[in-house]
């Protein structure tokens, strides 16, 4: 057997023998690289007398040509093979059902959901929606509501202060959404019909309580204003917004610097194995305060007392969102839990409307 034929014998089965694409690379580098077996025969024909490259060129050229479809062929099979193994492993079950898109995963968040609620009802009663700052000034956040410097009721309010500037005023996180009732008057003349929701801050923290908590309130500043308009708004607010056809609500005297008379609202309800009904039973709760605008609190904003009247009201969005929904610790709702929020949370899009249902 010649030379040539041992080693197109030998390349053949090298290349048979490979079981990848990396190891036929292999193969080819070491017959037709540079330095291969192949090239190496090739570089004598030109050491070769006319007759002997007459009869070896044929040979070293017909072993280069057949190596190259040997070569050609494995790599198409290799390919193939590889191929055949990823649709083995990488199978589709058609038969299962598509993945949840982002619209389906997607929750809208308790207090959104209760603002948008609380929106919808309010605003079919011809209220429009005020807002103002989180950090506002002490002015606006007590002395004109009714709070004088030095006056008690300020230490009811838990109040995260900034540092004292240079003339030795301070800037605070708002304790109450008030300041937005005070901001509204001042830039409108009455009458006025408002609610303010927003964020409000206190430092307190425990199961019902959080550093960082929402509130809504409600203004109506005109010459007739009464409470018994008060008393018909928070009742046909109660029943729209716990959806019972009919509520039962007690007011009881209280006290707050930027009202008179204040009173306090009890709601009635019946505790049963942990859940609230509303609308039934002979217990009660608690669910907000209000009260008629104190005329100081018109002095301060000029607005004439002699004139127009008007009352407010105010209440925890966090805790009516708690009542309505089943919710029994506040802190989870700043812990940004997706599992509570996948259970608790409202799908996109499914805006409240008193129409088309508020919760859906």
């Amino acid at each position: 057997m010649s030379e040539i034929t041992e080693l197109e014998a030998r390349l053949m089965a090298d290349v048979a023998a490979t079981a990848d694409e990396a190891a036929l690379e292999a193969v080819r580098v070491a017959a037709l690289g540079k330095k291969g077996a192949v090239s190496a025969l090739l570089a004598t024909l030109g050491k070769m007398s006319p007759e002997e490259r007459k009869t070896q060129g044929p040979l070293i050229n017909g072993l280069k040509d057949r190596l190259g479809e040997a070569l050609s062929a494995r790599r198409a099979a290799l390919r193939d093979a590889a191929l055949d193994q990823r649709l083995a492993t990488e199978t589709v079950d058609v038969t299962l059902p598509l993945p949840d898109g982002p619209l389906d995963r997607g929750r809208i968040h308790p207090i959104s959901q209760v603002i948008d609620e609380l929106t919808a009802i309010f605003a079919d009663m011809g209220f429009s929606v005020a807002e103002g700052p989180d950090i506002e000034t002490d002015d606006y956040n007590f002395t004109r509501l009714n709070f004088p410097v030095g006056h008690p009721a300020r230490d009811m309010h838990d109040t995260f202060f900034f540092p004292p500037k240079e003339d030795g005023s301070r800037l605070l996180l708002r304790t109450h959404t008030s300041p937005v009732q005070v901001r509204t008057m001042l830039s409108q003349e009455p009458p006025i019909r408002v609610i303010c929701p927003g964020r409000t801050y206190r430092c307190d923290s425990d199961q019902t309580h959080t550093p960082m908590f929402h509130q809504v309130e409600g203004l109506v500043i005109d010459k007739g204003s009464h409470l018994g308009h008060l008393k018909w708004i928070l009742a046909e607010f109660c029943k729209a917004f716990f959806e019972v056809d009919q509520v039962k609500m007690r007011f009881r005297p209280s006290f707050f610097p930027f009202t008179e008379p204040s009173l306090e609202v009890d709601i009635q309800c019946r505790r049963d194995k942990g859940e609230i009904r509303f609308g039934e039973g002979e217990d009660w709760l608690e669910i907000l305060g209000c009260g008629m605008v104190h005329p100081n609190v018109l002095r301060n904003c000029g607005i004439d007392p002699d004139v127009y009247q008007g009352f407010a009201w105010g209440m925890g969005i966090d805790r009516i969102a708690m009542l309505k929904y089943g919710m029994p610790d506040l802190r989870a709702f700043f812990e940004a839990d997706v599992r509570w929020l996948d259970h608790y949370g409202f799908r996109p899009l499914d805006f409240p409307t008193l129409a088309g249902g508020l919760s859906g």
